[in-house]
């Protein structure tokens, strides 16, 4: 949810009972005014906690984390080049029934309830930002559904802290606040919604909009179409873990993204009782969800004619997504531009219908989930789905590489096989990643797939 400004002299009130007070040395100084000057709050008197909020993040390797906690004061907050020590606030977490604390690493002020990734962080406004450490082991937001978090966590300020000429800024309390929202950045912009089919069958489904189209839903501007398919581990009714457990949709509707290459960003899920009933026994090739989402996203350019550009329909996914792009391209040849299939299979026998199509699929040599050339349910993986397309005439430019390799690096590597495949005319590339390089698990090969923007340009790139 979205951190937004509700009930102010209710907060106020209650966070005049329950927040730090500077000295009462300057209490009196702080009763002569009501409206002090912004760059004399450190030492003008009470400031009241209005709110406490939980800051997320969806992460490439570790998915959905709390990595901080924004504390918003009634005034600016300045601390004349000071800084805040980490030991000055405790943070505790009350996740699956169990409290713990968690490690606080940085403090710091700021103008909104945002972490800051530099060196430096911080500047004078009305928050404290309390980072804590990602590898908790109570970090989580969520398992296989969101965890509850709403007032699952307290932070209480245990030293006082002060300008470096040692005036009061703010002073240590006896109370605690619980957190009022949970802010996740990326997430918190897409719609939720749902789409019934012809059938009956239900697909809820995440949307995120352009900002030049929310600005003005009439223009004709037409922007691409990104759908993702999740993974296996994401089927289920929560409408929120096909973004949250991996950085898939969340990579095409991030700021810096969307300034360079602006899209609507379909995700869909798939509900439970988890539907099996496809030629292999996954998800996305069952009968009723493909049929589901055909229709979902033929209604959905009709439904945006004039802002959709169908020329640039973009299919993106991972594990049993990676399976279902293969599907999908082959039932539908004639209507995506490009796809990002990570870690997926297929059925070779259908290789004939797609070779024009614009693929950049990667995979680990050494997954064991989905075995890199047998693949899953009597369908081959990767390997040998890019062996089938070279048979049936595309040509295909390989490279292999660790996959734990610095972003830049990595990149590099990316960008080298990318200038390999346009001196051969070939707009079939396969990304290898060397057994015993992908972190955590070598089923996770997508945790560099989509922070690599080399591919993520190719994609955009890419027009029927």
């Amino acid at each position: 949810m979205r951190s937004i400004s509700r009930r102010t002299v209710l907060a106020a009130t209650a966070g005049a009972v329950a927040a730090p007070t500077v000295s009462a040395a300057t209490a009196a100084a702080a009763d002569a005014t009501t409206a002090p000057s912004a760059g004399r709050q450190a030492a003008s008197g009470p400031n009241p906690v209005l709110r406490t909020d939980l800051l997320t993040r969806v992460t490439p390797r570790n998915n959905w984390l709390v990595t901080a906690v924004a504390v918003q004061y009634a005034h600016r907050i300045d601390l004349r080049g000071g800084t805040v020590p980490p030991t000055a606030f405790q943070v505790r977490a009350t996740v699956g029934g169990q409290t713990a604390a968690r490690t606080v690493t940085r403090v710091y002020s700021n103008a909104s309830a945002e972490v800051d990734d530099r060196s430096r962080p911080g500047r004078p406004g009305d928050r404290l930002i309390v980072e804590l450490d990602p590898n908790d082991s109570n970090a989580r937001a969520s398992g296989t559904d969101p965890l509850p978090l709403d007032r699952a966590y307290s932070v209480k300020q245990v030293a006082d802290v002060r300008t470096p000429e040692g005036e009061p800024v703010l002073e240590a309390g006896p109370f605690a606040h619980r957190n009022d929202d949970v802010i996740t950045p990326v997430v918190d912009d897409f719609a939720a919604r749902s789409f019934t089919d012809s059938a009956g069958f239900e697909l809820d489904f995440r949307l995120y909009q352009p900002a030049g189209f929310i600005r003005k839903p009439q223009t004709r501007t037409r922007y691409p179409l990104v759908i993702t398919l999740h993974g296996g581990g994401e089927v289920a009714d929560n409408n929120m873990t096909q973004l949250t457990s991996n950085r898939i949709a969340v990579t095409f509707a991030k700021p810096e993204r969307q300034r360079r290459n602006p899209a609507f960003v379909l995700s869909p899920q798939i509900p439970l009782p988890r539907p099996m009933d496809g030629a292999d026994g996954t998800d996305w090739t069952d009968a009723k969800v493909q049929a589901a989402l055909i229709e979902l996203i033929d209604t959905f350019v009709r439904e945006h004619s004039h802002n959709v550009d169908t020329d640039r329909l973009y299919l993106v996914g991972l594990s049993s997504g990676g399976r279902g792009i293969y599907s999908l391209l082959a039932e539908r040849p004639e209507v995506f531009a490009a796809a990002l299939p990570t870690a997926g299979w297929g059925d070779a026998a259908t290789m004939d219908r797609i070779t024009h199509i614009p693929i950049w699929a990667d995979h680990s040599v050494d997954d064991p989930v989905v075995p890199y050339r047998e693949g899953r349910f009597g369908n081959p993986g990767t390997w040998t789905l890019m062996n089938a397309l070279e048979t049936a005439g595309a040509r295909v430019s390989r490279g292999e590489w660790a996959n734990d390799l610095p972003k830049a690096e990595f990149e590099a590597r990316s960008r080298a096989l990318l200038r390999q495949a346009r001196a051969t005319r070939s707009h079939v590339l396969f990304t290898s990643y060397t057994a015993g390089t992908t972190p955590v698990n070598p089923h996770l090969s997508w945790a560099q797939t989509y922070e690599n923007d080399v591919v993520i340009d190719w994609l955009f790139a890419q027009s029927r």
